[in-house]
């Protein structure tokens, strides 16, 4: 199961409780191609089949490739070299996450 890290979850957090998202919001991960690209967004409720997890008031809803591609990773944030901040994902037991 996809884990978070707790900056992760905090801007999770931050991102789906913004003025005007509804209360149960979450980010919706999904993708359209066999997770070779993943779309992320913020979603006012899981679609019908969407796996949810919720972490210290975090929820991300995982469509079922997403959640299959994402079953042995975890999600952290990161900034690239131009200081760009983001999402960034590496495998479980990756040193350093």
């Amino acid at each position: 199961m996809l884990m978070l890290t707790p900056t992760a979850i905090e801007v999770v957090r931050t991102i789906t409780s913004a003025d005007g998202t509804p209360r149960d919001a979450g980010l919706r991960i999904s993708t359209t191609d066999g997770a070779e690209t993943l779309q992320l967004q913020v979603a006012e409720a899981p679609a019908e089949e969407d796996q949810i997890l919720t972490a210290d008031g975090s929820r991300i809803f995982l469509d079922r490739e997403a959640a299959a591609f994402l079953d042995d990773k975890v999600l952290d944030t990161g900034t690239n070299a131009n200081g760009d901040g983001g999402f960034v994902i590496a495998l479980q037991g990756t040193a350093g996450l």
